[in-house]
């Protein structure tokens, strides 16, 4: 049986640059159950592929400095 991968959108406040947002997409890769990341810096968003808990991405995140606050 094959695995559902979901694909959620996220908002993340803090990321002014490229750089913040190289910040934010490696603390995410780290999280398990995380297989895709895609960040926009404009919109303020992270683009996330898995199955990874929310708490646990958010956690991630902070440790890194910035904040996701939830669903774009």
């Amino acid at each position: 049986m094959e695995a559902v991968m979901e694909t959620k959108v996220y908002r993340v406040q803090g990321m002014t640059c490229g750089g913040c947002a190289k910040h934010v997409e490696k603390a995410l890769r780290a999280v398990a159950g995380v297989t895709g990341v895609a960040m926009d810096v404009a919109k303020g968003t992270a683009t996330v592929e898995g199955r990874a808990p929310f708490e646990a991405m958010a956690a991630s995140v902070a440790a890194a400095g910035y904040e996701m606050v939830g669903p774009a």
